[in-house]
């Protein structure tokens, strides 16, 4: 059964759209993450990974919305929580990047946890949360995390709203 909000022409292609956002944001920057990790060797602080965990949640809520019809309840709702956990890790980005740039002080020392031999403590390398291991333009990568997670995230909502009014 159809609603009258998806009778409208394009409602059902912006719920469609804005599902397809869902899962290509968090996959990209989780991605992208990933890539400057194994092949551009950058690596990643304690506070790098806190931003990583809400992607890989925003994926599964994406790839579970695709299971219902564009612009249905469950697929919505699916898509909703795909970007509040986007926009999560966009908040983690916004905290990363200022404790990197010093506005404020980091709630961990990003430190090496049990669980490892002396040997293997002593090649795991050291990686401070208030650092900036890479920047373009004097934005890090957390900042970008920011900067894309929370724009993703306003336009899946913009794109459901559009498809809901």
């Amino acid at each position: 059964m159809a609603t009258a909000s998806l009778d409208r022409p394009g409602a059902a292609s912006s719920a469609a759209t804005a599902r397809l956002v869902a899962l290509a944001a968090p996959t990209a920057l989780l991605g992208g993450a990933l890539l400057s990790q194994y092949v551009g060797g950058l690596h990643p602080c304690e506070m790098c990974y806190w931003q990583r965990w809400p992607h890989g949640a925003a994926i599964a809520f994406a790839v579970l919305a695709f299971l219902f019809r564009a612009g249905s309840r469950n697929a919505t709702l699916l898509t909703v929580l795909s970007a509040i956990a986007i926009a999560v890790s966009g908040a983690i980005g916004v905290f990363h990047a200022g404790v990197e740039y010093g506005w404020w002080e980091g709630l961990t020392t990003c430190t090496a946890s049990g669980g490892l031999s002396l040997d293997e403590l002593m090649n795991v390398p050291l990686v401070r949360c208030d650092e900036v291991q890479w920047s373009l333009m004097g934005i890090s990568m957390a900042g970008f995390n920011a900067i894309f997670s929370l724009g993703a995230a306003a336009l899946i909502l913009i794109l459901l709203k559009r498809g809901r009014a």
